[in-house]
């Protein structure tokens, strides 16, 4: 496992995401994941399940220093005071007194950017979180977030996998010090049948999961998201550390990009999208 290193904040390459894992499944396959040596976890108000990650961690055994703890609040919390609120209620149930990163988790223009940034900034300033970030930014918001914060912004977190070109983002990111954390890499399942990546799995003696999380990884700047509920899987997962891919297997899975790659896009909360350059 290595970190990247983004304005300041060292984040782990490969975090265990929650995303619709249910509570009981959270108890059972987080501490797992620690247990395998993921060091960074993943969840958001909205997933309903931070008391459960709260509890795994605790009674995992890992010392919550060695945790890298990112969690998200959602659009409805965006106005100050709630924002504060809300950021006191995940604290509570994921039983610290501290994230190591808050993330924005979707941009809305109910609450003026700005107040959304100086809420990030004031739990920040009270030792509450260690790091601020945001996800499902578009370059022009981006680039708004990091001239209003006074502290640095470290991650965007967006939809990354074989199907989808982020390189605008991720190159607006890197002009800005920032990181890129990729969710939903296997493209919610499409990864599994690819010609391409089951080839290159098969040369390298790997599954197609563990090359698209390497292939994630091994691009500068890039933090990967995996997600189970199998522990089989989450071992699996883990094991990316111990191979590379070539520069010809690192091209043909960034060919596979197309312009209708992309799968999240919510009505009501997505941003225009910045198409590919």
């Amino acid at each position: 496992m290595f970190d990247v290193i983004a304005n300041g904040a060292s984040i782990p390459a490969l975090g265990f995401g929650t995303f619709r894992i249910p509570g009981p499944d959270v108890l059972r396959i987080v501490p797992h994941a620690l247990k395998a040596g993921f060091r960074h976890i993943d969840t958001a108000q909205i997933y309903g399940n931070e008391a459960e990650v709260g509890e795994a961690i605790v009674g995992s055994g890992v010392a919550r220093g060695e945790i890298f703890l990112t969690t998200k609040v959602w659009v409805e919390n965006y106005k100050h005071d709630a924002f504060l609120a809300s950021v006191d209620e995940s604290l509570r149930k994921l039983k610290t007194d501290y994230v190591d990163l808050l993330l924005l988790h979707w941009p809305s223009d109910a609450v003026p950017l700005a107040e959304q940034i100086g809420a990030l900034n004031d739990v920040r300033d009270a030792g509450k979180v260690r790091h601020i970030g945001v996800s499902n930014f578009n370059t022009v918001l981006m680039t708004e977030a990091v001239s209003l914060s006074k502290a640095p912004i470290v991650t965007n977190q967006i939809e990354y996998h074989p199907y989808i070109d982020q390189d605008v983002v991720i190159a607006a990111a890197k002009a800005a010090g920032m990181s890129v954390t990729g969710y939903y890499g296997m493209a919610d399942g499409k990864v599994f049948a690819d010609p391409v990546l089951k080839d290159i799995a098969a040369s390298r003696g790997k599954s197609v999961a563990q090359v698209v999380l390497r292939w994630l990884v091994q691009q500068q700047g890039v933090v990967a998201l995996s997600k189970t509920v199998s522990e089989a899987r989450a071992d699996e997962n883990r094991a990316i550390f111990d191979f590379t891919l070539s520069a010809d297997d690192m091209a043909a899975i960034r060919a596979l990009a197309k312009p209708d790659g992309r799968i999240v896009s919510p009505d009501g909360l997505a941003p225009v999208w910045d198409e590919a350059a």
